[in-house]
């Protein structure tokens, strides 16, 4: 991404400490052009800067981040949403996401696994804290996939995601697959970029997500 066209982010945190410290992290990748304390004035912020993402904290006073994300992406579709919260409930998790969040991380997490949410929602990827990926990936397992026919994946590839949804190692699907490990490895590798995803189990979330599989 260039200097001329970086990732436009607005805030909206309650507590004013963490606040600060989110800006802090941002700032270092992205321009964070707004902040808020409660979902009524996140809500406002995000009209009038309309950012590329919003990053919001579940527990928001005057509007909780879950209300606050479905008007978000009710009103404004382009503008992409990373939850940010202190608890991993599964229904927190689920209720962010049917809200529409495209990123869902804790508040315990390292700086820079924030930062990457954000230029994963960004770029149109999902991306779920590995410590709450199961509960993605149960939820929608069983859903019903949409029309596959725009899948960015190769057959081949949608196979191995499949199996990596399964939760197999890449050694398991070489072994399944008859095919080399090494091979494997370079599927895997062209599987993260078409779908922007960090890593094996974002990217079985994203297939899932976008009925891909």
């Amino acid at each position: 991404m260039t200097a001329s066209k970086r990732t436009r982010v607005a805030i909206v945190e309650d507590h004013a400490l963490t606040r600060a410290g989110l800006r802090t992290a941002l700032e270092a990748a992205y321009d964070v052009v707004a902040e808020a304390a409660d979902g009524l004035a996140g809500l406002d912020v995000i009209r009038r800067e309309r950012p590329d993402v919003a990053v919001i904290d579940i527990g928001l006073p005057g509007m909780d981040g879950v209300a606050l994300t479905k008007r978000v992406r009710a009103e404004l579709p382009q503008t992409h949403v990373v939850i940010v919260t202190m608890i991993d409930f599964e229904e927190e998790v689920l209720a962010a996401l049917g809200a529409g969040a495209d990123a869902y991380c804790l508040k315990s997490s390292e700086p820079e696994r924030i930062i990457d949410a954000v230029g994963i929602a960004a770029e149109g990827g999902a991306y779920f804290d590995p410590s709450i990926a199961h509960v993605v990936l149960a939820r929608f397992s069983g859903a019903k996939p949409d029309d596959v026919r725009s899948s960015p994946l190769t057959p081949r590839e949608t196979e191995i995601v499949r199996l990596i949804s399964d939760g197999h190692a890449n050694a398991e699907i070489a072994e399944l697959l008859h095919i080399g490990l090494g091979t494997v490895k370079g599927h895997v590798r062209d599987i993260l970029e078409k779908l922007s995803a960090a890593d094996r189990t974002q990217a079985a979330v994203v297939a899932l997500r976008k009925g891909y599989i």
